[in-house]
């Protein structure tokens, strides 16, 4: 099982929108992805109420049976739509990808 984490620092502004507005359309975009991508497993998608400046904006749990699964989402037409629009709205992005039980 691999278990992806990705956390988003978002710009202040982007698209005509707040931070804060962003995040909730990311959410809800990220969130839609469950159930019309196959190999995503589990979908856990938070954003930060500490706001502290050590925080990231917005969080990302994802997993996967394995690697292979992993990147075949990655490249998931869907995924790469809400992946455009993250991009756009975000000003850093952390990875971690680690193998987990079951």
């Amino acid at each position: 099982m691999i278990r992806h984490i990705v956390i988003w620092k978002l710009k202040e502004q982007a698209g005509g929108r707040t931070r804060w507005e962003n995040a909730g359309i990311a959410k809800e975009m990220l969130e839609s992805l469950r159930g019309r991508i196959p190999v995503l497993l589990k979908l856990e998608v938070g954003i930060d109420s500490s706001r502290t400046g050590s925080s990231g904006d917005l969080v990302l749990l994802s997993e996967f049976e394995d690697q292979a699964a992993l990147e075949q989402y990655q490249r998931h037409p869907e995924h790469e739509r809400v992946g455009e629009f993250i991009s756009e709205i975000r000003s850093e992005r952390i990875v971690v990808d680690y193998e987990t039980q079951r």
